[in-house]
């Protein structure tokens, strides 16, 4: 089948969605301009600062939730069940769970003075809600902190071609954000400054790479990293993170309209199976698909970010439905791109004489999911970068700018948990403050980074699956208390939940059968279970309580 028939069609559905059903959600929520927002009201110059335009927000948001899971999860689903499941997940599960989970979370925080999702749950649900929830928020940041930081500090490393850009884009941002908030520049002129600079920094780390002269590179990458992202994380929002992230997004736009472009110019075949087998290795496709392919239908951590920078940073409330709805939406386009560039740009098992280094087997065995996308990217967009290397360059460089958005917004948002948290709803003193905050996460994740993360990762993406449904069942709550609509919120809500649960079920039995027994992972597994049950029950009982409260006010009123 041809690819370009294959990616349009998902293409065209994704943005169907958005262009209809997003319109839907947003009456449903009822967004109303007249409503002063976070940003405006609680304006301190650092946290709290109205972006200039909801361009460069969205480039913030976008950069930051993508990650590189929109990658990574579609390239395994599609090496395990085949690429047209993958796909049906992606475009169903971006339109009508991923976007809106995104959506609502991101309009909740808004009414809540900006305050993360936790604090949310405590309004709706209470506080034992608040604290279960906002501890295991809390610890699964922490441990994507740990984990994008090694995983950046190891892409530094065996690819000495991104240090250059990866540490230039800092510099670039800071002159940016300059040119935009004190010289007052239009915000198209300092982004096209900024993108050729930031090209030019491309151009110069495939001709300089830089490698540490030291016996441990990673080791010390990952500590750089969780530096800067330390100090990045207490910097105001206008002299590094809103321009950096602008800037990335923009890199990221180019990157998958080359991606594309180079996809309409070549069309090749699909060469990998379109289904290989519902029973696999991972598990059975339901559910062990869903959360597999995480980010790029689905991801509970954009709850975290849209209630954490983005939504202390939303000029006006109408621009919730662009940014909370249009980004996912555009994501859910990236991972359909993953899908692509590793089933139709790389060839499956075997390859014809000459052409045996691009097999997506080998490319994945011998260098991870990073790898294999940057290879199948740099052959989509041979066209434009020739059939050098500088293709997987670009392909590995949007990879990379990915990685550290989400690494220093994540460490941002982690810095608040433990401030509303630990500070205010513990009474920790000490974290109320940003600083003593900030050295908590930093310490905490350099710990899980440089010791043995990988430990506790294989179950991360079940619970971030949970996150999601937990969100969309504290909205479906919200929503019912306000009389809305809330059945598109909580038809998905108890999907996800049936879903997630019964994959911590199956990895719990994996875990505790296995030749080799991971008894902790196992324990893990059924105590995310059994936190998911609490909610639900806390959910049903607050549902009842609405309700009953309703009947006694109608009967009071007749």
């Amino acid at each position: 089948m041809n690819s370009l028939l294959v990616a349009g069609v998902a293409v065209l559905l994704l943005l169907l969605g958005y262009i209809f059903y997003s319109r839907k959600v947003e009456q449903w929520i009822g967004l109303d301009d007249n409503q002063i927002t976070p940003a405006v009201e609680f304006n301190d110059g650092v946290d709290y600062v109205p972006a200039k335009h909801w361009t460069i927000l969205f480039g913030h948001h976008f950069a930051s939730i993508a990650g590189a899971a929109p990658i990574i999860g579609p390239v395994i689903a599609c090496l395990f069940w085949g690429w047209l499941p993958a796909l049906i997940w992606i475009v169903v599960g971006g339109i009508l769970f991923g976007a809106v989970h995104d959506f609502v979370a991101l309009v909740m925080s808004l009414r809540h003075q900006g305050k993360s999702i936790t604090t949310v749950t405590e309004s709706v649900m209470g506080k034992t809600a608040k604290v279960l929830f906002g501890a295991f928020a809390l610890l699964a940041l922490i441990l994507v902190v740990a984990v994008f930081a090694a995983v950046a500090g190891k892409t530094l490393a065996s690819t000495p071609q991104v240090v250059i850009p990866t540490f230039g884009l800092i510099l670039v941002a800071l002159v940016v954000g300059f040119l935009m908030y004190r010289a007052q520049l239009p915000v198209l002129l300092c982004s096209l400054i900024g993108v050729v600079l930031l090209f030019g920094l491309i151009v110069a780390g495939y001709y300089l790479p830089i490698s540490l002269p030291v016996a441990n590179p990673t080791r010390w990458w990952t500590v750089i990293l969780l530096i800067y992202g330390m100090i990045a994380s207490v910097t105001p929002v206008t002299m590094l993170l809103q321009p950096r992230d602008h800037l990335a997004g923009a890199v990221l736009y180019l990157g998958m309209f080359f991606g594309f472009f180079g996809l309409i110019l070549t069309r090749p075949e699909m060469k990998a199976p379109a289904y290989i087998s519902f029973v696999t290795t991972k598990g059975w496709m339901w559910p062990m698909l869903l959360v597999t392919v995480a980010c790029g239908a689905l991801s509970g951590f954009h709850s975290l970010v849209a209630s954490g920078t983005t939504s202390k940073q939303v000029r006006r409330m109408s621009d919730a439905r662009v940014i909370g709805y249009g980004a996912m939406i555009l994501e859910s386009a990236l991972a359909v791109l993953a899908v692509i560039a590793v089933t139709a740009g790389l060839y499956w098992k075997s390859a014809p004489e000459g052409l045996e280094g691009f097999v997506f087997q080998d490319v994945f065995e011998k260098g991870g999911w990073i790898k294999a996308f940057g290879t199948g990217y740099g052959r989509l967009t041979s066209v434009f970068f020739g059939v050098g290397g500088l293709g997987a360059l670009v392909g590995i460089t949007m990879l990379k700018t990915f990685i550290m958005t989400t690494l220093d917004t994540a460490m941002r948002i982690t810095r608040y948990l433990c401030n509303e948290l630990l500070g205010e709803t513990l009474g920790i003193g000490p974290m109320k403050n940003k600083y003593v905050a900030v050295a908590f996460v930093g310490v905490s994740s350099g710990w899980l980074a440089l010791g043995n993360w990988k430990a506790i990762w294989p179950v991360f993406g079940a619970a971030n699956q949970l996150v999601a449904s937990l969100v969309l069942i504290v909205a479906s709550v919200y929503l019912l208390m306000r009389k809305r609509n809330f059945l598109f919120t909580a038809i998905p809500a108890g999907i996800i939940l049936v879903t997630t649960i019964a994959a911590l079920g199956y990895q719990a039995y994996d875990f505790a059968t296995a030749e080799q027994p991971n008894r902790p992972l196992a324990v893990v597994s059924v105590i995310l279970i059994f936190l998911a049950i609490f909610l639900v029950y806390t959910a049903l009982a607050v549902v009842a309580r609405v309700r009953k409260n309703s009947t006694w006010q109608e009967a009071a009123n007749n």
